[in-house]
């Protein structure tokens, strides 16, 4: 099987959908090939392909790329609309959750919003604080939005074509350092449901939940871990909102040790969602608390060894880990 990179996946998922679709259209910031393709080329090579009809580079406005694919969709199109860095999605935030998200339901369901909102974001490139953040919990709040993230090159395919298909907003965010991270490429029919997450390592010890680059933080933790005994089972959710409340519930009761880890900062985001729905359902049965690990509450450094210093890595996920088993031990 052949190997791409995840900004390769998410590519050939957006040409596939406009070949299958002539409805699906590509619109925001510098993504037409004139502009090389946005600013990591993810769109490269679909204007010439497809037309300047169907991939539209618009006008630095979040309002008017959001405003558009808003409309767009109400007439039978179904708009991949790009806000290059998730931190801008603030600017069009009354576009996505006052229009995109509460039209189904403004109209009693007569009308949908079929729209994926693509979007990258993410630590190590000393971007600084305006253009690093992770956001999701925003959105995973508001209802009538579905929420996912990759961390491989075959679920960015397979959620990207997914969330096309969908007739309800999606927000696909995309991690800029793992751009370029290789793996199996998908299959032309490959989908990810949504609301699915995947269990890329079995254990007995421990339950690992983690999304987006804490997957990739995550594996030599767990890896690590196993050289002294320890095992530990690794979930990626893949799907934020909704999440998969079976596959973690399940895991969690099996290892009765879970540990949630995410970029974004800690306080009141997702790990803190998926924690107390685990302790509401078997708090009777967990060996310890279940253990949140995120960003640290303040914005993304600009200084490289802070902004390594904000996020986790895999040395903190392997530290909580023997934290947990440590609780047990103690009572």
């Amino acid at each position: 099987m052949s190997k791409i990179n995840i900004l390769t996946a998410i590519n050939r998922a957006l040409a596939d959908a406009m070949e299958d679709d002539d409805q699906v259209l590509v619109l925001g910031e510098d993504v037409g090939d004139a502009e090389e393709g946005g600013v990591v080329g993810v769109t490269r090579g679909l204007s010439t392909r497809f037309g300047d009809e169907r991939v539209r580079t618009t006008p630095i406005s979040e309002q008017a790329i959001i405003g558009a694919a808003i409309g767009a969709s109400l007439v039978g199109f179904r708009p991949v609309a790009e806000i290059m860095l998730m931190n801008f999605t603030t600017v069009a935030m009354d576009m996505i959750v006052n229009h995109a998200a509460k039209l189904r339901f403004m109209s009693g369901g007569q009308t949908h919003v079929p729209i994926v909102i693509r979007t990258m974001t993410g630590t190590g490139f000393s971007s600084g604080g305006q253009h690093c953040d992770y956001l999701e919990a925003w959105f995973a709040h508001t209802a009538g939005l579905r929420v996912v993230t990759p961390s491989s090159p075959a679920d960015a395919y397979g959620l990207m074509r997914s969330c096309i298909e969908d007739d309800d907003p999606c927000l696909f965010i995309e991690n800029l350092p793992t751009y370029w991270l290789e793996g199996p490429e998908a299959e032309r029919n490959h989908r990810v449901k949504i609301g699915s997450a995947s269990v890329l390592a079995e254990g007995s010890d421990v339950t690992i939940v983690a999304y987006a680059r804490m997957v990739q933080e995550a594996q030599p933790a767990v890896a690590k871990l196993a050289q002294d005994g320890i095992s530990a089972e690794l979930l990626d959710l893949r799907s934020i909102a909704p999440w998969d409340r079976a596959t973690v519930l399940a895991s969690a009761a099996k290892t009765r040790r879970v540990l949630i880890v995410h970029e974004a900062v800690t306080p009141f985001g997702v790990g803190a969602e998926i924690s107390s729905v685990i302790h509401e359902e078997l708090f009777g049965d967990l060996h310890a608390p279940v253990k949140r690990l995120g960003g640290a509450f303040c914005p993304v450094p600009f200084s490289r060894p802070l902004e390594v210093g904000f996020a986790p890595q895999a040395s903190d996920i392997e530290a909580a880990v023997r934290a947990l088993l440590d609780h047990k031990r103690q009572h």
